[in-house]
């Protein structure tokens, strides 16, 4: 089984919180998150989807990729979104010529003080590199190498990094949020699969309409600018990541969430028509950790604390866009995985329910 941000909902034990209590801190929860929305929406216009998808993300322990043209503000919006946390902020700009120690950090030579009688001793020190905050920038992650891509595997699923055979924690909470430009290919070297599905949502960054438009050119070519207060500390965000995983799912709801993936399974017996005809292959076992996590974050902002179908629903494609392949055939005919998404849903819905 593969390792996700979190698992299925724990088994009820004896000292198991009540129903009320998950509610009384589902409140909190959501006082939290409107909060921090507020102060991202103090300079962020628009882009709704994208900011709760990128809050989904902060608050169940996974990370997130924003894919848009230039100019659409997803730096912006994670530089925004660190400043309403009071978390330690660092950026990575991705080119080239970037080295995965220019990411995790070097071990260098320090020289000590020399005393009466005796020289300097020299010391290997480790010089953590920026991957060592707790919101991490990746921007443009599909300009640097696979090697350099690679240098962040580690840190985002085992939360550690290794250097020199000594592996350094890394601080809790620890979010990553990369983007990318899906237009320009030149000079870039495309994610592979497997680390694409480090990641828990993909989001898609689209363009602001005229009357957004119209807020952003006030904001920005005005001489009043608007700033962000941090509104919540790293306690308080690993505190309600725990309460995520207390929101309960029933069987029939995660048994949903379970036949969305199957479905998208090509050689599976589940698959729909269109996944058989035109993917490659399907979602990995962490699209169902995604969905069921993301789902109960969902039912929290809606007052609830059980998951339902249509919060499976909501977050289907931002959890399983970048983890299911077109084959040739489908891009040949111009589709796109939502579109395969969309009819698993339509076709997994009209199913009946398994006892």
């Amino acid at each position: 089984m593969a390792n996700a941000p979190g698992n299925p909902s724990p088994t009820p034990s004896a000292n198991a919180p009540t129903e009320q209590q998950l509610m009384e801190d589902a409140s909190q929860f959501r006082k939290a998150y409107a909060a921090v929305r507020q102060q991202v929406g103090r300079v962020i216009v628009g882009q709704a989807p994208v900011v709760d998808g990128v809050l989904t993300c902060l608050f169940v322990g996974g990370h997130a990729l924003l894919e848009g043209v230039p100019g659409l503000g997803k730096t912006l919006l994670i530089r925004s979104l660190s400043q309403a946390l009071s978390l330690k902020f660092g950026r990575i700009q991705f080119t080239p010529d970037l080295m995965p120690a220019d990411i995790t950090g070097t071990t260098i030579v320090v020289e000590g003080q020399a005393e009466p009688g005796r020289p300097a001793q020299r010391e290997f020190r480790f010089q953590p590199g920026p991957i060592f905050s707790q919101i991490v920038l990746a921007d443009e992650i599909n300009r640097a190498t696979p090697k350099t891509q690679s240098a962040l595997l580690e840190a985002m699923q085992e939360r550690s990094v290794t250097v020199a055979g000594k592996t350094y924690p890394m601080a809790e909470p620890f979010f990553v949020m990369a983007t990318q430009n899906p237009i320009e290919q030149e000079g870039t070297y495309p994610l592979p699969e497997a680390q694409l599905d480090r990641f828990f949502f993909k989001l898609t960054v689209g363009y602001a309409t005229r009357e957004e438009m119209h807020t952003i050119l006030n904001r920005t070519t005005g001489s009043d600018v608007d700033s962000i207060s941090p509104v919540i500390d790293g306690p308080t965000i690993v505190r309600f990541q725990k309460l995520v995983r207390r929101v309960l799912i029933a069987p029939h709801v995660q048994d949903y969430a379970v036949r969305c993936v199957l479905a998208t399974h090509p050689d599976g017996e589940h698959a729909t028509k269109l996944a058989r005809q035109f993917l490659r292959f399907g979602a990995s076992p962490r699209a169902a950790q995604t969905l069921v996590l993301a789902s109960k974050v969902r039912a929290l902002l809606d007052g609830r604390v059980h998951v339902s179908v249509e919060d499976i629903r909501h977050v289907t494609l931002p959890a399983m866009r970048h983890r299911i392949l077109l084959n040739f055939e489908g891009q040949a005919e111009g589709l796109t995985t939502d579109a395969i998404l969309n009819d698993v849903m339509e076709s997994v819905g009209s199913e009946p329910v398994r006892k």
